[in-house]
């Protein structure tokens, strides 16, 4: 059996990578142009409508049922 080898990637260094990987893909496979477009898309569309329902409808202190959810004071 081979021994396991881990790569711990964190902070910035993490977020590069993940763009590189996007950049990659985004060139290499056309199918993944499509798709990260529409995924795009509605990311945008869903944090729109919840930015624009909290701004006009906040949460009120009484709607919320348990103030302390861990117990701490």
């Amino acid at each position: 059996m081979l021994p396991r080898m881990t790569v711990r990637v964190k902070g910035t260094t993490g977020l590069l990578v993940a763009a590189a990987l996007i950049a990659v893909f985004l060139v290499y496979v056309p199918a993944y142009r499509a798709f990260f477009l529409i995924s795009l898309g509605l990311g945008i569309i869903i944090a729109a409508i919840l930015y624009l329902r909290n701004k006009y409808v906040p949460v009120k202190e009484k709607d919320v049922e348990n103030k302390r959810p861990l117990g701490l004071d």
